[in-house]
């Protein structure tokens, strides 16, 4: 077998190891085939940046970037593209509502663009801190409104769109099957779904039809509008990820990503749109994470308080122990998150960081025993992405019989998808490298509250916020001179 290990981006191998996915249009596991041999053209949808992306909205970035590492280490040259939305998407998917950008803006007294500059920046914060690697290429909405105007036009003129009320839309009668990802039974439920829709367009021609431009007949006080054929306005959300995708990818790509609410409308939509602007199929394999749920059901922005990886970070907890919270789940199953489970995770990935860190340097490597195993890893990530069973291959690796400097070098190997540092966080173990200011500022108010809880012989309390510390990797000794803590 070929070393896994070597193989990277930008390395184009005559064979590319065998790698299957569940592919949401055909709703089966398949074999994965891209159109160009060794290369995957790749698209993602991004974030609507008016607010933060909470910790849910993090957990599809971590599996699309497993999947993208995966692909990698398998042999494929992935080039990913993803969109920025910072124009054109309601609050409803379907059209009705405000535009998220322009209540972002009213909420916090800023411009739109101002509210797009934040809220990219912080975003690109939290997918960084969970070991992402950025897109190739990273395009904003606004940046495309000439390809949006051509395409609206295009389809006019195909007679797949209709100007009316000012807007222009897309015709779904036009289509031989409008809900692609659907079966029959989940057809009649979005079809009734859609005739119950509370705030009807009284400008559509049927219920499914859909907003490609609009016009000052929507909103008079929209903040970002443009010139267009139909009159000023703005795109509407759905047709940005075809352009996008099109500008940079062509007219073919292999695999477009999202989240499982992303399936209908938004990626019906844009096949609808895409296929009938270009004539041909546009993509053969749809990759959809599950939902992140906490005890009270999804999570969303909707709710009130938004829990991001930022929010986790200033709480004590390392970005990429959530990282390998993600990673232990997998990616088509709903992952429910408390701070207890979290907390458990925690102290799995601190024993992981202690184990390397007492690994040693010396000795050469066991071609075979690495070999061995990077196969049963390579196994596990093109089986359906499953990264529980390569984490158990990371474990049983650091178990075997075999030297150090080999288990090393296969912890090194496996990064490369898990992407969870671990030799990185050992290597600052043994230098004793100072911590970080946030978490030291945790671990201070940890002790003083439990302090306090100590003064009120709330005991219970005391030994929680112990063992809360521990599962962060913080260990506390009361002594003489006072409390003293130390990571472990």
């Amino acid at each position: 077998m070929e070393d896994a290990s070597n193989r990277g981006k930008g390395e184009i191998y005559e064979m590319a190891h065998d790698f299957n996915f569940y592919n949401t249009l055909s709703r089966k596991v398949e074999d994965f085939v891209p159109k160009q041999a060794g290369k995957v053209a790749m698209y993602t949808c991004g974030p609507t940046v008016y607010h933060y992306a909470h910790i849910g909205n993090i957990r599809t970035y971590i599996m699309q970037d497993a999947l993208i590492k995966s692909l990698e280490y398998a042999g494929y040259d992935v080039k990913r593209v993803m969109n920025i939305t910072d124009v054109g998407h309601l609050s409803s998917d379907a059209d009705t509502g405000e535009d998220k950008m322009l209540a972002g803006a009213k909420r916090e007294h800023k411009t739109v663009m101002e509210i797009a500059k934040f809220y990219t920046d912080a975003f690109f914060t939290d997918f960084d801190a969970v070991g992402n690697k950025r897109p190739d290429v990273i395009e904003p909405a606004t940046n495309c409104i000439p390809e949006f105007i051509n395409m609206v036009q295009v389809l006019l003129d195909k007679g797949f769109a209709y100007v009316a009320g000012g807007n222009v839309y897309f015709d779904t009668s036009k289509l031989d099957d409008y809900y692609v990802f659907s079966s029959e039974v989940e057809k009649e439920q979005l079809q009734i779904g859609v005739r119950d829709d509370v705030e009807e367009d009284v400008n559509k021609k049927n219920k499914t039809d859909f907003v490609l431009w609009f016009t000052k007949s929507k909103f008079e006080d929209q903040a970002l509008k443009w010139d267009s054929p139909w009159g000023v306005g703005y795109p509407g959300w759905h047709i940005e990820c075809s352009c996008i995708s099109m500008k940079h990818l062509g007219e073919y790509i292999d695999i477009h990503c999202g989240g499982v609410d992303n399936i209908f409308p938004h990626h019906t939509n844009e096949i609808a749109q895409s296929e009938s602007y270009l004539g041909h199929k546009w993509c053969n394999y749809w990759f959809h994470s599950n939902h992140l749920n906490d005890r009270a059901g999804k999570m969303s922005k909707s709710k009130g308080a938004v829990l991001t990886v930022s929010v986790l970070k200033e709480k004590g907890y390392d970005p990429l122990a959530y990282r390998l919270f993600c990673l232990q789940s997998h990616y088509r199953k709903p992952l429910e998150f408390s701070f207890d489970a979290l907390d458990q995770v925690a102290a799995v990935y601190n024993k992981l960081v202690k184990r390397v860190s007492e690994l040693k340097e010396d000795g050469a490597v066991d071609e075979a025993v690495k070999a061995k195993f990077e196969a049963s890893f390579l196994d596990a990530v093109c089986n359906d992405l499953n990264t529980s069973m390569a984490i158990t291959v990371l474990y049983d690796a650091l178990k075997a019989e075999t030297n150090d400097a080999t288990k090393l070098a296969l912890v090194e190997s496996f990064d490369k998808v898990l992407s969870l540092d671990l030799i990185g966080h050992a290597k600052a173990l043994k230098e004793g490298v100072s911590v970080d200011p946030e978490l030291e500022a945790y671990i201070l108010d940890a002790i003083a509250r439990r302090t306090e809880a100590k003064k009120a012989k709330d005991f219970a309390t005391a030994d929680a916020i112990r063992d809360e510390l521990l599962a962060k990797g913080v260990e506390i000794k009361d002594t003489r001179e006072g409390v003293k803590w130390q990571l472990v």
